[in-house]
């Protein structure tokens, strides 16, 4: 699953590719038509095509897969959130560099991104999706990392994509004049901010520590706009 994850785009999709997986081990309860000799390479490479057959084959809903995905997780942190937390955690070294930053912080998590702009560097790292994104973020923050981060810089999944957000925080009157740096793992993601003229004053990086493949990362060495980011180099950037 840690090998197949870089093509989830929404949360849910967890939800299928474990299933796929399962089903492409047993046999004897495959439901599937794409689970036979199925492959991790396979999966990467074909995704977008695999998703919607298994969707039909399964009779599955995208909106009620979101929903219940968004139903269990509420309910876990509602019944037992201490465990929940203890479940996640933060890449090496992430936790004291937001400790230490002078950055303002703004949380982002229409497309389960975190989000922090200063006038040196801004970064990207993983948060949560949905109706309570807020409340996801800030757990993670305060007990993992110790950092707390006021309720109006959280925007949350209404605000739209991406891409929208980034153009919102540029045009902050407190915001002008500085350099912004967009961090992201997903390389579809700082794709589109490259299709947008208005975002063209963005310092681009893909995180090579998060969600994205080889083949990802050499395909964004070869764009001019796109700079590679280690772990190591993010914290020391951040601090």
């Amino acid at each position: 699953m840690s090998q197949v994850r870089p093509v989830v785009e929404t949360g849910y999709e967890n939800l299928l590719l474990v299933r796929l997986l399962v089903e492409s081990r047993l046999p004897s309860i495959r439901k599937s038509s794409v689970a036979e000799g199925l492959t991790v390479e396979d999966i990467l490479e074909n995704w977008s095509k695999k998703k919607p057959v298994i969707m039909e084959e399964w009779d599955e809903n995208r909106d009620a897969l979101i929903d219940l995905f968004g139903k269990v997780r509420d309910e876990w942190m509602d019944n037992d959130l201490a465990t929940w937390i203890g479940a996640n955690r933060f890449y090496p070294g992430v936790p004291d560099a937001l400790k230490f930053s002078s950055s303002t912080i703004y949380i982002v998590t229409t497309k389960q991104v975190l989000l922090i702009q200063s006038p040196e560097f801004e970064m990207k790292t993983k948060a949560k999706e949905k109706k309570k994104e807020g409340r996801f973020a800030d757990a993670l923050l305060r007990e993992l990392a110790g950092v707390t981060i006021p309720p109006e810089r959280i925007y949350g999944l209404g605000t739209g994509p991406k891409v929208k957000v980034l153009k919102q925080l540029q045009l902050r009157p407190e915001h002008q004049g500085m350099k912004l740096h967009f961090v992201e793992d997903r390389l579809a993601t700082l794709k589109n901010v490259i299709k947008e003229p208005e975002l063209d004053g963005w310092n681009l990086y893909l995180g090579d520590w998060g969600y994205n493949t080889q083949k990802e990362r050499e395909e964004a060495a070869n764009i001019s706009r796109i700079q590679l980011l280690q772990l190591s180099d993010f914290s020391k950037k951040l601090k």
